[in-house]
């Protein structure tokens, strides 16, 4: 997160993206803040502007026909501006935050030998599934 863009960026979170504000620091504009949105949690960190880079972050969704509709009629601009079936096979669409960071909603096609959204979760090495699901 980029110090100058701190406050846009939470605005862009909080009021188009309708993630919570969980908490940040004391620091004006905030280091370290986080974000949640029912199961998803997002950490962000104040880093150098030679240390920044992009990243891109995929969260699984239920459906993410109704949260693209639900973000387009907050203004949220998408690309593409569509929900999509991708050729790997899930159905998934993407935007940028302020930072120019991806983030792409998207949910299994296919059924691989159980439910769709249980094959795409990652499981810890104790066991405990890492999810990222986000009701919609």
């Amino acid at each position: 997160m980029r110090r100058s863009s701190a406050t846009h960026t939470a605005r862009i979170y909080t009021q188009q993206l309708l993630f919570k504000l969980a908490f940040g620091d004391k620091a004006d504009p905030p280091n370290y803040v986080g974000f949640q949105r029912g199961a998803v949690e997002l950490h962000m960190q104040f880093q150098f502007e030679h240390e920044m880079e992009t990243i891109r972050l995929r969260f699984l969704v239920e459906d993410p026909d109704a949260l693209f509709s639900e973000y387009r009629q907050r203004g949220v601009e998408c690309n593409p501006n569509n929900v999509h079936d991708t050729s790997w096979g899930t159905r998934e669409f993407a935007l940028y935050d302020f930072d120019r960071n991806a983030l792409t909603f998207y949910r299994d096609l296919q059924v691989r030998g159980g439910r769709a959204d249980e094959q795409s979760l990652a499981n810890t090495t104790d066991g405990r599934k890492n999810t990222l699901t986000m009701p919609s």
